[in-house]
């Protein structure tokens, strides 16, 4: 079994093995029509049961084989056009070469005696993220697994800086539209249910800075700890970029930590037309990026990022055997001082390929094109009289209901919308997301694929309607 370990002697084959790896996966791109089969959970789940992870197959072919029956064939493929559902990026192939080199050198980031350059690496990229926000020459910050993470870290050095001796009186103030880990974060850290003030957004989904100062008003006057204020540039549903400089007033005016999650928002660093729509950014205590939402990289690649360098000594944890105190003045950099992760892969090389292949600019181009045509989206539907859509994109998401001529019952409607959705995910012709506005049932397009056009959003909306219209026209036969 020792001819599977790739060394010095197996090297010609890992770059056979690799090859034969690479070009299935091409030869799968290059004939993939649409991004699902359509394969259901029941038809799929049987064949994977029947595989005896005991009995291995031996031939790298086989494998390869069978890889094609229980994956390949059915994965969800994000670089088809009309996948137009979650957070999900085409890549970039600059990044799928890094992801690669990483994979089989496997440095892990965690101590410079396993990374040495990639540690480096990692740095330069966070100093060069820093800089891009704006956040000053004291900035650091360190790559996480995801959004997630991300948060979860921010709130923590938050917590510890807000310096109080009773985590039950901390509050942390989110909009209404904000992401999920904000609360699964403060659960996670110790805090009460009631921890998390949710701050009622204006018709664009933005928070209301009005409705923000009364409610940390109403903190102090409580005698409460106004912990943190998470603003969202990019919320996951709309897209929408909360009034970042109003609310870094709000934080200096009440001594409260700023954290933004940009996770989605993100790439408007690299935009060459509407960076300005992040502006205050640089204002804030701390700042989630997902590189791999908006930079068009694999998943993961993310990272959080702090004003003050000092405050990443939250998650500083010393071990003999790993990260001894000597070396902080022997001045070894060890990224697991920064980290919640211990053992962590060297997901910066994936941007470092990106930058120095196709530039900062080149990423921003491309996220600029998928932001003009959430634009031209929203007028095809803004001028369809079939759709109700929610909001004028500020990203590029777009939220929308089918809304029948002839039925006028809300729950019905509810029930025509998941319908076409289900419809068409399983037809495989398209992929699209749902939500829930007011109540009601929304269906929700994230373009994030440059090479998506207004044709194949036409083409999607005709889909959608066609299956609604049949649901209806059904239904109507089962009530007569």
């Amino acid at each position: 079994m020792r001819s599977h370990l790739l060394n010095d002697t197996t090297a010609e084959q890992y770059r056979r093995s690799v090859t034969e790896g690479i070009e299935r996966v091409a030869a799968k791109l290059a004939a993939t029509d649409r991004p699902f089969t359509g394969v259901t959970v029941d038809a799929l789940a049987p064949t994977i049961d029947a595989i005896d992870l005991d009995q291995p197959l031996l031939d790298p072919a086989a494998v390869l084989d069978e890889l094609e029956d229980v994956y390949l064939r059915d994965a969800i493929y994000f670089h088809h056009p009309r996948y137009l559902a979650h957070l999900n990026c085409p890549v970039v192939i600059p990044a799928v070469l890094g992801e690669a080199i990483l994979s089989a050198v496997n440095s892990s980031l965690d101590t410079w005696d396993q990374s040495a350059g990639g540690t480096l690496i990692e740095r330069k990229l966070i100093d060069w993220t820093t800089a891009r926000i704006g956040l000053g020459e004291n900035a650091d910050g360190v790559f996480t697994s995801g959004g997630t993470q991300s948060n979860l870290q921010a709130l923590l050095l938050a917590r510890e800086e807000a310096k109080t001796d009773s985590l039950a009186k901390l509050r942390i103030f989110a909009s209404e539209v904000s992401h999920f880990s904000v609360k699964k974060s403060a659960k996670l850290l110790g805090l009460g249910q009631d921890a998390v003030v949710s701050i009622p957004v204006d018709q664009d989904k933005r928070m209301q800075t009005v409705a923000l100062a009364h409610e940390l008003e109403r903190c102090k006057k409580d005698g409460l700890v106004p912990m943190a204020v998470v603003a969202t540039a990019g919320t996951t549903d709309f897209g929408s970029i909360d009034p970042l400089p109003e609310i870094a007033e709000l934080c200096e005016q009440f001594g409260t930590w700023m954290h933004v999650d940009a996770a989605y928002g993100c790439g408007l660093l690299a935009s060459v037309k509407y960076r300005g729509r992040i502006d205050g950014i640089e204002r804030a205590d701390s700042v989630t990026v997902d590189y791999h939402k908006s930079f068009f990289q694999p998943v993961s690649s993310s990272a959080v990022l702090v004003r003050d360098a000092s405050t990443l000594r939250h998650a500083t944890y010393h071990a003999e055997y790993l990260n001894p105190r000597r070396m902080v003045t022997e001045r070894i950099p060890n990224q697991v001082d920064k980290s919640l992760q211990t053992t962590r892969r060297f997901d910066a090389l994936k941007l470092w390929m990106t930058l120095r292949t196709m530039g900062a600019d080149g990423i921003g181009q491309l996220f600029d094109e998928v932001c003009d045509l959430a634009v031209e989206g929203w007028k095809l539907l803004a001028a369809d009289p079939r759709f109700d859509v929610v909001v004028e994109p500020t990203l590029s998401t777009l939220v929308y209901r089918y809304i029948p001529a002839a039925v006028t019952d809300p729950a019905e409607i509810d029930r025509a919308n998941l319908y076409a959705r289900k419809a068409l995910f399983a037809s495989g012709d398209a992929v699209v997301a749902g939500t829930k506005v007011g109540g009601r049932h929304y269906l929700k397009f994230t373009l994030l694929n440059p090479e998506t056009t207004t044709e194949d959003i036409a083409a999607v909306l005709d889909l959608i309607a066609g299956h609604a219209e049949q649901y209806l026209g059904e239904s109507l036969d089962r009530a007569s």
